[in-house]
C-alpha cells in the first residue's frame, strides 16, 4: 500500500509539471549541431512569430527549409545524391512542415494559402477548403488578393472567381482584393462579370486606389466585352 501511494503521488507529480510552451513559429530545440544558416533561420521565425502573414520572412524562410532538404548549402550529406524528382518531393515536404506549423497561429492566413498551392494538384478540394479557411481568418482582403492570385497563376481562374465573389467585400477589403477578382473573371473568359465586379469597386472607401484600378482595367473589360 505504501508503494502504492509513493506511485499515486509521482504520477500525480510528473501530470502537474508544466510542460515548457514554444510559441507557434519558433524553431524547435534540437540534439543536432547548429549550422551556419541558424541565425538567419531564428530571425526570419522571430518576424514571423511577430506576424505570421509577413509574406517576405515566410518566402525566405521556406527558401531556406527548401535548400536545406534539397542538400544545397549547409545540410545532411546523405541528401546530396538524390534525383530531381525526390530533391523536388524534399523540398516541399520541407515546405508543407513550415506552413503547416505556422498556420497553427490563428492570426495565420498566408501559411494556409502555401499549403493550398502545394496540396492544389493532388488533393483540389482540400486546397479549397484551405483557401477558404485563410480568408475567413482574414478581415483586410488580402487573403482573398493573394488567394485568387495564386489560382489565376495556377491555370485555375474560374476557381478564383468563385472564391473572390464568396469572400470579397469591397466596402471592408483592400482595392487588390477587387482587382484580382476582376482579373480572374477576365482570364475565366466572363467579361459581363468582370463588369460587374468593376462597377462594385466604387463602393470602396480608397477612391483613389479605385480610381487607379479602374484605369487600369477598363481598357481591359471594355475590349473583352468587344470580343466577346
Amino acid at each position: 500500500m505504501v508503494v502504492g501511494m509513493a506511485l499515486l503521488r509521482r504520477l500525480r507529480a510528473l501530470l502537474g509539471r508544466k510542460k515548457p510552451v514554444r510559441r507557434v513559429g519558433m524553431r524547435r530545440p534540437s540534439a543536432v549541431p547548429p549550422t551556419a544558416d541558424v541565425p538567419r533561420e531564428d530571425s526570419l521565425r522571430a518576424r514571423l512569430v511577430e506576424d505570421p502573414n509577413d509574406i517576405e520572412a515566410f518566402g525566405a524562410l521556406a527558401d531556406l527549409v527548401r535548400r536545406r532538404a534539397s542538400g544545397v548549402g549547409p545540410a545532411d550529406p546523405l541528401t546530396a545524391d538524390q534525383e530531381p524528382a525526390d530533391r523536388e518531393r524534399a523540398e516541399n515536404l520541407a515546405v508543407w512542415a513550415l506552413a503547416e506549423e505556422i498556420a497553427g497561429n490563428p492570426r495565420a492566413w498566408y501559411a494556409l494559402i502555401e499549403l493550398a498551392r502545394l496540396s492544389l494538384v493532388d488533393d483540389h478540394e482540400g486546397a479549397m477548403r484551405r483557401l477558404n479557411g485563410a480568408c475567413e481568418r482574414d478581415r483586410t482582403g488580402r487573403a482573398v488578393s493573394e488567394s485568387v492570385r495564386m489560382l489565376r497563376e495556377s491555370g485555375l481562374p474560374g476557381d478564383g472567381l468563385g472564391l473572390g465573389v464568396g469572400h470579397w467585400s469591397p466596402r471592408e477589403h483592400e482595392v487588390e482584393a477587387g482587382r484580382q477578382v476582376v482579373l480572374a473573371a477576365l482570364d475565366a473568359g466572363r467579361p459581363l462579370d468582370a463588369r460587374r465586379h468593376l462597377g462594385e469597386l466604387a463602393d470602396s472607401p480608397d477612391a483613389a486606389g479605385v480610381a487607379r484600378v479602374t484605369a487600369e482595367l477598363e481598357p481591359l473589360v471594355a475590349a473583352a466585352q468587344v470580343q466577346a
